[in-house]
């Protein structure tokens, strides 16, 4: 004897449904805790595991699963309500039932990737992280392909012909060209900021042709993300990338250090010796590149000095470390000038008075 039968044995036939659709949606709840429970279980193992895959499948299958579960049992109640009683919703229920699970699907489809991206960027499970810029622009490909696939089979379960959507699209996506120009001149911009890759995300950019320098925080479909060195976000639109040049100093493979220093005309003897010592100082200095230019030569005969310069390369590119480099060199330079008996210049005005005049002191 089924379930059916021992209701209808024990209750009058207009409440056997109402005892059904009871039974479903009680198995439905139960059904859904216990998968929570079973999800959470396989959360927990997943996180003692080094394998990004996993980690991502059981997160986005969490709250989608759950959500179908209770999709599927009260849908199936309400068709049982719907036969043994005078609602029409028969044809509704399952139409929602469908465009739910597409839902769902999409939902889950959009969390993997998501989750897929973010663990692809944690060293804890990838030995070697993947180029940031580089997977959030194919998640975003991949998120946007899955809704717009997502949205074109809903409407094509309501019955809206999607071979004359599209059609309608190429007729019509010359006039929302128009109207979109500057969305699409973003769009497109920010496509060629990934495939030319002139800067990524961490990146410190500057322009020489506008006033735009600091640290890229995202490079979005429309606007790029910059945190200037006062730490105010800066948001660009693509399409100035086109049109204006950009610097890309994290990407130097020196930085150089070019100063002039001046000592007095009084020392003109010491000077060979003087340039020839810093020489030699720059050549011994561990962090400083031998491998390119090193020039330091008397250069100018100036007003109130006899100038030479420095013109090398350190070997970091750290912004931090290299002006603590060049004060190091600075300061030898300073001990060599003294180490020879000279001494720096300053600006110096010489009077010449006259013979027979005579300068005495008023009080």
């Amino acid at each position: 004897m089924n379930i059916k039968h021992w209701l209808e044995s024990i209750l009058s036939d207009d409440k056997v449904w109402i005892a059904e659709v009871f039974i479903v949606v009680l198995i439905t709840f139960a059904a859904a805790y216990v998968t929570r429970l079973i999800l959470k279980h396989l959360e927990k193992k997943t996180q003692r595991s080094s394998t990004l895959w996993d980690d991502a499948l059981v997160n986005a299958l969490s709250k989608p699963l759950n959500l179908l579960i209770l999709l599927v049992g009260l849908s199936f109640a309400a068709e049982i309500a719907s036969k043994s009683s005078d609602l029409t919703l028969l044809g509704y229920v399952a139409k929602f039932r469908e465009v739910g699970f597409i839902a769902l699907l999409t939902w889950f489809l959009v969390l993997f990737v998501k989750n897929a991206e973010s663990n692809l960027l944690d060293p804890r499970y990838a030995s070697k992280p993947m180029d940031e810029t580089t997977l959030r622009a194919i998640g975003k490909i991949v998120r946007i392909s899955v809704i717009i696939t997502a949205i074109l089979i809903v409407m094509q379960s309501f019955g809206y012909s999607v071979s004359g959507l599209l059609a309608f699209g190429g007729i019509g996506g010359l006039a929302v060209g128009f109207a979109a120009k500057d969305l699409l001149a973003n769009f497109f911009g920010g496509l060629m900021i990934y495939m030319d890759r002139p800067f990524a995300v961490g990146e410190w950019v500057r322009s020489p042709d506008r006033e735009i320098e600091g640290t890229v925080e995202d490079i979005g479909w429309r606007l790029t993300r910059i945190r200037t060195f006062d730490k105010r976000p800066l948001y660009v639109p693509n399409s100035t990338f086109t049109q204006i040049s950009v610097e890309n100093p994290s990407r130097m493979s020196n930085r150089r250090i070019f100063e002039t220093i001046g000592i007095r005309y009084d020392d003109a003897k010491r000077l060979p010796t003087i340039v020839d010592n810093v020489k030699a100082m720059l050549r011994e200095h561990p962090d400083i590149d031998n491998n390119e230019t090193l020039i330091v030569n008397f250069n100018t005969f100036g007003s109130s000095s006899l100038d030479f310069f420095i013109y090398t390369f350190t070997k970091t590119t750290d912004w931090i470390r290299y002006h603590e480099v060049k004060q190091e060199i600075l300061i030898k330079i300073l001990q060599i000038i003294d180490a020879e008996g000279a001494e720096c210049a300053f600006p110096t005005s010489t009077v010449h008075i006259p013979e027979g005049l005579s300068l005495t002191q008023t009080t």
